[in-house]
């Protein structure tokens, strides 16, 4: 398509606050699980998304919290386009994420 973004961009879903099951060993299992059945069109969206744009790379919930995704996963620093240097960012929603080099 003619609309991509100019630089790598990455989203991180973090997992929801809700908690229907507790107490059990397949806990986390199951609320992940009532979780992508809650909000099943928004990750159909953000699925499509995924795959329209080149630049964009999606990590859904259940994939670990956003502070560790960036750190162990997406995190460059600094990365190149041609002879254009860009400095890595990320910009989180919670009170605690935490950049790489900060």
């Amino acid at each position: 398509t003619a609309i991509q973004p100019v630089v790598p961009a990455e989203l991180v879903v973090d997992h929801s606050v809700m908690v229907d099951f507790a107490g059990t060993p397949d806990a986390v299992e199951a609320n992940q699980r009532a979780e992508f059945a809650a909000n099943l069109e928004r990750f159909r969206f953000l699925k499509w998304g995924s795959q329209a744009f080149r630049n964009l790379t999606i990590a859904p919930p259940g994939t670990g919290i956003i502070h560790q995704v960036n750190m162990e996963r997406l995190a460059r620093v600094v990365f190149t386009e041609g002879e254009v240097a860009y400095p890595d960012t990320v910009v989180g929603t919670d009170s605690h994420t935490t950049m790489v080099n900060a």
